[in-house]
């Protein structure tokens, strides 16, 4: 081994990589509605991977939010308590504290979780600013000398989320302020919205077309750090739309008129705006401009 090779595994060591993970977890979302025990699989391949990421280095951290309808829970770590272990041979016990932990925390969290009977959108934005607090937090809180290298993984089965908008920008471009990465597992339809966020943050996006194999999509795809995927062969990123949703309807636009106090992007021209109530004066007619008269062979 060079120099070279010698300061980068050196600096590899003193370095510590916090993973993120937003579980969606909305028991309306169409994946869990079609097969209730989609929830567990998904929930069994989140926690192993979660392991493996442990397992790589004795610095790398790990933390598990859950997202739902109604609320964003910490599943992994919980603050100021730990869970009550039994030595289980031939288990490691940090493992064995990520599965407990999670899967303790998470029931909970279902059986107080008010009933629906009509599908509600998750509060996906509002958990990714949750882990953004939580890894600025850890980041203040690394000593002197050692980096660390943040990312945050978003696994949902939900719809678009066109309400929040402006919640996802103003997550996606801090996120490339403070250099993390957001990736994201869509596990039913493809969302444009986090296309997005992947693509300003450089991140990787994929759609899973085969739950059962999704263990092996997150090693595959998700595992490598973001330093090293460019000497890896993996799915080439999709085509983002970077098309901005109206706040009225919901839906995509080319063409639209956007608020200069708030930035709130509408379809059809509004006196006053629904989101932050400023009064607009109403635009007159396009002046006409006069043609040109064409010089003539005599005034030439």
């Amino acid at each position: 081994m060079d120099a070279a090779e010698v300061a980068a595994n050196k600096e590899a060591e003193a370095s510590i990589d916090l993973l993120a993970i937003v579980l969606d977890t909305n028991p309306t979302q169409h994946i869990v509605r079609q097969n209730p025990q989609n929830l567990t699989q998904i929930l069994e391949a989140v926690i192993a991977f979660g392991n493996a990421h442990l397992m790589q280095k004795a610095q790398n951290k790990l933390a598990v939010i859950s997202c739902s309808h109604h609320a964003t829970d910490f599943l992994y770590p919980l603050p100021g308590r730990q869970v009550e272990l039994r030595p289980i041979d031939g288990q490691y016990e940090a493992f064995s504290l990520v599965e407990k932990t999670v899967k303790q925390q998470l029931g909970s969290i279902l059986m107080n979780a008010p009933r629906l009977s009509s599908p509600c959108e998750s509060l996906l934005a509002g958990s990714m600013s949750m882990a953004l607090c939580y890894i600025s937090r850890l980041q203040r809180n690394v000593a002197a000398g050692v980096k660390m290298h943040s990312r945050i993984l978003v696994l949902t089965g939900s719809n678009e989320c066109a309400s929040q908008y402006m919640t996802y920008m103003n997550v996606f471009f801090t996120a490339q302020k403070l250099s993390i990465v957001i990736d994201a597992c869509a596990l039913d339809k493809t969302l444009s919205l986090l296309q997005q966020g992947c693509d300003i943050t450089s991140g990787q996006f994929l759609k899973v077309t085969q739950l059962d194999g999704l263990l092996q999509y997150l090693l595959w795809v998700f595992m490598p750090s973001p330093q090293m995927r460019h000497k890896l062969v993996l799915p080439p990123p999709p085509k983002v739309d970077y098309r901005a949703s109206c706040f009225c309807h919901r839906e995509l636009i080319d063409i639209g008129y956007v608020c200069s106090v708030c930035l709130s992007v509408f379809c059809k021209y509004s006196p006053i705006c629904t989101t932050c109530h400023t009064i607009f004066k109403t635009p007159g007619p396009l002046p006409i401009k006069p043609k040109k008269k064409k010089k003539t062979e005599k005034q030439m």
